[in-house]
């Protein structure tokens, strides 16, 4: 039965997870186990999302409305464009597939940085895409490489700004150069998931550059900032022309009812995002602080994530396991003898630094 399967699929790898709390606990026989490896919101979801969820809950005998009208009504009075620009999809993952699904043809290709979000080049080798990997520039999206790799087979261009693995992000002025270079037969993604975490002054202002007539997807989520990563909600902005034909590829019903309670819910808690910013800042600067007394170098990161270098990377992992914590090892995503850190609480950061010290120094 194997020779039905498509050698692209075959060969297609799986995408590896963060390790579960509860899997750890039990394999290990530890109590209070903490994760810090998947980019989750440590404070949770935000109040007003789980009060939305609760009251959307006697409804779920109801099938959920189709087009996420009312969710796609109030972003896109946020951000200043149509209705009809905004797609809302299970998540980001899912959204990045639909766009594939809608405009890459078996043979075409799709450009990607290497150390980026896995994701990127799973979906093009599925549907029997050509994958142009790009390697990064000092951890940062080289774009100048990858407008050079553009040529007339070019239909995709996935860019990760804030970038995932790195935490790094691209200026404006680069964003600008690049788009300027992009012929009207490629569409770029421009994958912002760690948009509101950013601090960089000189950050691109994707939508603008949509309004002045690029070929530009902006891909936005509830997974990060709030705290909706088990609800899965995402979505993205783009011409409405665009949105149209990717809208014909989605599945009917595909975001439900209490996911796009809980986005409309978490839009309206602006308490809950500045929190989550503090504590994110905090964070960030006490990981920093720890890795430079322990003289482990890192990446500065606009995300809330830090990406470390340790070297013995799997050993590192493998005791930081059996001392209760969740780290993400990166040898899969292209950076070998490199950790990333999620940005936890206070208690979560404190138990990291107690474990990762007496591991390095035997402390």
């Amino acid at each position: 039965m194997t020779d039905w399967v498509a050698p692209h699929i075959k060969s297609l790898p799986f995408y590896v997870p963060g390790k579960p709390v509860e899997e750890l606990e039990e394999e290990l026989g530890i109590q209070e186990a903490v994760k810090l490896a998947s980019n989750e919101n440590p404070l949770g979801p935000s109040p007003r999302a789980l009060a939305a969820m609760e009251k959307a809950m006697s409804q779920v005998h109801r099938y959920p409305e189709g087009g996420s009208v009312y969710l796609r009504r109030r972003l896109a009075r946020i951000h200043g464009v149509d209705v009809e620009q905004i797609l809302v999809g299970n998540g980001s993952n899912e959204i990045l597939e639909l766009i594939a699904k809608t405009f890459l043809r078996p043979g075409e290709e799709g450009i990607y940085a290497e150390q980026a979000f896995v994701v990127y080049p799973m979906i093009v080798q599925s549907l029997g895409g050509v994958k142009v990997g790009v390697p990064l520039q000092d951890f940062c999206h080289d774009l100048e490489a990858m407008a050079d790799r553009i040529t007339p087979n070019t239909r995709l261009i996935f860019i990760a700004n804030p970038n995932n693995p790195t935490g790094t992000s691209v200026g404006a002025r680069q964003m600008e150069r690049f788009l300027d270079r992009v012929p009207p037969r490629a569409l770029v993604v421009c994958d912002e998931a760690y948009f509101e975490y950013v601090e960089r002054p000189d950050f691109p202002r994707s939508l603008e550059y949509l309004a002045q007539g690029h070929n530009l997807f902006v891909l936005r989520t509830f997974s990060k900032i709030y705290g909706l990563a088990g609800m899965r909600v995402g979505y993205l902005v783009g011409k409405r022309e665009l949105v149209e034909y990717v809208n014909r590829v989605r599945e009917p019903f595909n975001v439900n009812s209490l996911a796009q309670a809980a986005a409309l819910g978490a839009l309206e808690d602006t308490e809950h995002v500045a929190r989550t910013l503090d504590v994110n800042s905090r964070g960030k600067k006490f990981l920093y602080a720890l890795f430079g007394d322990l003289g482990l170098p890192f990446v500065p990161t606009e995300a809330n994530f830090v990406l470390v270098q340790v070297d013995r990377e799997k050993e590192i992992y493998e005791k930081l396991l059996r001392e209760g914590v969740i780290v993400r090892p990166m040898s899969g995503w292209g950076l070998p003898g490199y950790l990333r850190v999620s940005i936890g609480l206070p208690a979560e950061n404190e138990r990291f630094a107690r474990a990762l010290r007496k591991i390095w120094r035997g402390e």
